[in-house]
């Protein structure tokens, strides 16, 4: 919305009371919160009905509430062309991301079948296409070398054996190998489901929340670049070691470059061929996707005619291609996970469940914010941990969401579920009928289409200016998080970037943006006196603004702000006044000041002129000779000093140039102990050097944390909180107009004068001046 011009601004005036939060409170009723027992509360929660029941079952089971309203004319055909494209899609996708887990390509069809049949019953996204993702793979694909690599199942031989060749005179029992690798992929698949159904089960599908946009992307874009280098070596068909962990990448590409003679040129140009024409079609579907009815499945014509090229030119035989060989017909049978191998795979499994859900659960909001209709987050870990632990039991791989596929599936029409149906079809097909007309495929064209498909993930490079520009520290997670997962891997690359940002939230907290306000003439509006010209400063009074919560961390720095802010430190101010007055008070007592009628101290001799007319109380005691000099009676005046004016002691005084101080509160979300303590003692040593502190903005819940903290005693009462800044100043402005504001320091040297003695520091006060040490206040809250 454009701004208005200056004539067509409408002036509005309000007029109401100046409300200070307890006066607020008793004008408009403040109600009580209503505090349950935890009996209510389970009794509330725990209670069933059957309209409760059936809501609870509708929950668990989002298939019965949208099956049931399932407009058939409207949505089936639609479905059915987003279920075939889609599912075609899903079956060479499958195949080609069981290279990323190092295990058979029909495992990959297994994977890619399996999930959709559970996420059907419990997935609340009607969009998104379940299968294998090429993130979670290559996480899962790290495991399995980790725990399965080849040197695990080397046999003695003589040249190239039937199952195949590590060395000369050494040889790979590829069979007990691939039944290793599925049977780890299968297992860590399991405990990912687990620890997904927990979180869910707990509702903490928040935890999510906490993988930031910069740091799922500088994630993603890393693990871009380990999926292309891995892929990198089956293109060029060359041999390399097995690497996972710090600096893979590095390892894995000195490995091809040592081999790089030995390339496969038939290989090499079926995977070039595919990468370009993939590529370029698939940006054909972008460019037209408003013109082209549906997209050209491009990957399905590409395997097709690859694998009927392979087959007529016996690739294998005469170039020595690397093909498929086996797609067996039908299901392998369900298998338990290894329960042995779990412990070593935790760590492993919990990360990869968290990516797994983070990136489905971000591309489900996407699209159900196109659609207009809502998910649920803890059903879909429910869902996501139940499709895993299934496709688990059945020789299969994690399962997540590819953003190409689900785009496959909504752009081709899809509305709902029966979509994912309909695609597992199409893969059951291919698994029961067609596998193995896919054997002589190359394994070249699949990785391929697996590096062609990772343009999305390479172009988050291009936000990284963008970021810079709107967000350094957006940007710093971004760099950190995916140069971390490059160098240590996805796995720890992870924490370590989940350790930065958090890291980033604590120093933006702990050093918040701190400003001192001025008044816009004319308005009620305050803002900060650096970005504004027409702004004046309230004579007299400080407004010091904090724009984040005050806790331990950063309490220590708020008090630095605040004390930059007014210019003086209000503990050295009570000490050196306290000097002054105990200097004062002695030379009183030594007849070397006194006090005037009025208050004020001078000296003997004012102005080198005595003043021989005026004769005192102390005089006539000198002549009458009742007193001795040095111990003359102070007479009952209250002394007034003038801490601006100079001083008749030699004692530097700071200049406190203001009598109130404003915080503005309504950027401060919460309190804890430590602080609502240390802001009791500071506003305490403001109020003993007679400057009058107060708190403006405070939601109700700081000022009900304030009330359960004991932040209120004697002298810091309720009254000093505010509604506003304006509220606040409107009254200092009418304190000061009345005369009732007073200077403590007034009524100090009054009592050292009646008791003849310098104003003892109380205990309290002595705590407040001692506080600024870090470990006298640690001390004090262990007691």
């Amino acid at each position: 919305m454009d701004a208005l011009p200056p004539e067509n601004l409408y002036p509005y005036t309000v007029s109401r009371p100046i409300y200070s939060n307890p006066t607020f409170e008793e004008d408009n009723e403040r109600q009580a919160r209503e505090e349950r027992t935890l009996r209510e509360r389970l009794s509330r929660t725990c209670g069933c009905s059957g309209r409760q029941a059936l809501k609870v079952v509708k929950g668990v089971f989002p298939v019965i509430d949208w099956l049931s309203r399932y407009p058939i004319r409207e949505w089936l055909p639609s479905d059915v062309i987003s279920g075939v494209s889609t599912g075609l899609v899903c079956s060479l996708q499958g195949l080609a991301y069981a290279l990323l887990v190092s295990v058979a390509p029909v495992y990959g069809l297994y994977s890619a079948f399996f999930p959709i049949l559970t996420y059907f019953l419990l997935g609340t996204s009607r969009h998104i296409s379940v299968g294998p993702f090429p993130v979670t793979c290559l996480m899962v694909g790290s495991v399995v070398l980790t725990l399965a690599p080849d040197d695990h199942f080397l046999l003695p031989g003589n040249g190239t054996g039937v199952n195949g060749t590590k060395a000369d005179g050494i040889v790979v029992d590829m069979e007990a190998m691939e039944a290793q690798r599925i049977m780890v992929a299968s297992s860590m698949t399991v405990l990912v489901g687990l620890f997904q159904v927990v979180m869910g089960l707990l509702q903490v599908g928040f935890l999510v929340r906490y993988l930031s946009d910069p740091l799922v992307g500088g994630f993603t874009t890393a693990a871009a670049f380990h999926v292309l280098i891995s892929q990198l070596k089956i293109v060029l068909s060359v041999p390399t070691n097995n690497h996972s962990g710090c600096f893979s990448i590095l390892y894995t590409l000195i490995d091809v470059f040592t081999n790089i003679r030995q390339t496969n040129r038939a290989d090499l140009v079926a995977g070039l061929l595919t990468i370009v024409i993939v590529m370029a079609v698939k940006e054909v579907n972008t460019k037209f996707r408003h013109k082209i009815p549906v997209p050209i499945p491009i990957e399905v014509i590409v395997t097709v005619v690859a694998a009927g090229i392979s087959y007529a030119t016996e690739l294998d035989s005469r170039y020595g291609a690397s093909i498929v060989h086996s797609i067996p017909r039908g299901f392998a049978p369900a298998q338990p996970p290894n329960i042995a191998l779990l412990w070593n795979i935790l760590g492993s499994s919990f990360s990869t469940a968290v990516v797994g859900y983070a990136v489905a659960v971000s591309v489900a909001k996407v699209y159900a914010a196109k659609h207009d209709y809502t998910i649920d987050g803890n059903q879909e870990l429910i869902a996501f941990g139940f499709s895993n632990v299934f496709c688990g039991c059945f020789s299969s791989f994690v399962a997540s969401t590819a953003l190409s596929r689900t785009a496959v599936q909504e752009s081709t029409g899809g509305k709902s579920q029966m979509a994912g149906i309909i695609s597992a079809v199409m893969v059951m097909i291919v698994i029961l009928a067609l596998g193995h007309l896919l054997e002589p495929l190359q394994k070249s064209v699949l990785a391929a289409i697996v590096i062609a498909n990772l343009k999305g993930m390479f172009m988050q490079v291009t936000e990284v200016p963008t970021l810079w520009r709107q967000n350094r520290a957006d940007c710093f997670i971004w760099l950190a998080t995916c140069l971390a997962s490059v160098v240590l891997g996805l796995d720890v690359g992870l924490l370590a970037g989940l350790v930065f940002e958090m890291g980033t939230v604590v120093v933006r907290t702990q050093f918040p943006a701190c400003s001192t306000l001025g008044n816009i003439p004319g308005t009620n509006i305050y803002r900060n006196m650096k970005d504004y010209k027409n702004i004046a400063e309230v004579p007299g009074i400080k407004i010091f603004k904090c724009n984040a919560p005050i806790y331990f961390a950063n309490i220590d720095y708020f008090k630095e702000r605040l004390r930059a802010t007014v210019g003086f430190d209000s503990v050295r101010v009570f000490k050196k006044r306290n000097k002054a007055l105990k200097k004062i008070h002695k030379l009183i007592k030594k007849g070397k000041l006194r006090a005037t009628e009025t208050g004020e101290v001078v000296s003997e001799v004012t102005l080198g002129v005595d003043n021989k007319g005026f004769e005192s109380e102390r005089d006539s005691g000198r002549e009458s000779g009742q007193v001795e000099d040095g111990d003359w009676p102070v007479p009952e005046v209250e002394v007034h000093v003038d801490w601006a004016m100079e001083l008749p002691v030699r004692v530097s005084v700071p200049k406190v140039q203001i009598h109130s101080l404003v915080l503005d509160f309504s950027a401060v979300s919460f309190l804890d102990v430590v602080a609502v303590k240390s802001l009791r003692l500071v506003i305490k040593e403001f109020l003993r050097i007679g400057v009058n502190v107060y708190i403006a903005g405070c939601d109700d819940e700081i000022v009900w944390k304030m009330e359960a903290l004991a932040f209120f005693d004697e002298e810091v009462i309720r009254d000093l909180l505010f509604l506003s800044v304006h509220d606040a100043i409107l009254f200092i402005k009418l304190e000061t107009a009345n005369g009732s504001m007073q200077d403590a320091m007034v009524e100090g040297l009054s009592l050292m004068q009646d008791c003849k003695e310098p104003l003892p520091f109380t205990e309290e006060e002595d705590l407040i001046e001692t506080y600024d040490n870090q470990h006298r206040a640690i001390h004090g809250l262990s007691n």
